[in-house]
């Protein structure tokens, strides 16, 4: 489609600052820059994530030395050819067509954290919402490489998610209290998953990280 072929010329270190102008082309050519029905699974209610919040423990930020990506296997099999990352471009896309290695050939994905629409799988990164480097000063360090990947590769909570790949790579190892979504309207949803996601797995917060994250939820109407 034309606008797939107008975000591929687009340099990837240049794309994000174009997202406005793509996702008024889509709209142009009828490409919907709604959100997918798909969205990650577990997002807790304000209440409960308010009563995850105050159950978890606060802490002095660790160290990232000895950290590794490698430490954290990631883009594990889930069934057949297809691996984790493929299986949240799946989910979270519209009308996604795979090929017989499970990579999708073509389909559309609305990134929240921005309101961008893409119409090429290579325009998308998927994001750990917590991310490795911060789970690993938050306690990660001392788990064991099989936990890392079960936390790395986590589809049962909303610690993965597809969204545009400048904007993913901009908000690197960020806790919310330098960094939220440019879309206000998701800051609430994206609140509450960084706290379902430490909550679960019994991660740690620094006092700034916990005083944004309770301002957020205190914004959040459910």
């Amino acid at each position: 489609m034309r606008v797939a072929r107008l975000s591929a010329r687009i340099p990837r270190v240049t794309r994000h600052a174009a997202v406005v102008v793509l996702t008024a082309v889509a709209g142009l050519v009828g490409i919907s820059a709604q959100p997918a029905s798909a969205t990650p699974p577990g997002i807790p209610s304000k209440a409960t994530a308010q009563s995850q919040l105050n159950a978890l423990a606060v802490a002095a930020q660790g160290s990232t030395s000895g950290y590794s990506r490698d430490l954290f296997p990631h883009w594990s099999t889930v069934s057949g050819s297809c691996n984790t990352r493929e299986q949240v471009l799946k989910r979270d896309g519209t009308s996604v067509i795979v090929d017989s290695s499970c990579a999708a050939t073509s389909g559309r994905w609305y990134s929240p954290y921005d309101g961008a629409t893409w119409t090429a799988a290579s325009d998308v990164d998927i994001d750990h919402v917590v991310p490795l480097a911060e789970a690993w000063r938050s306690g990660a360090n001392s788990w064991t490489t099989s936990r890392r990947q079960s936390f790395a590769n986590d589809l049962t909570r909303p610690q993965l998610i597809a969204v545009t790949d400048n904007v993913n790579q901009s908000k690197g190892d960020q806790d919310p209290s330098t960094w939220q979504p440019s879309l206000s309207s998701y800051r609430c949803s994206y609140a509450k998953m960084w706290i379902t996601v430490k909550y679960s797995w019994s991660l740690t917060l620094q006092a700034s990280e916990k005083s944004a994250l309770q301002s957020t939820l205190s914004t959040c109407s459910s």
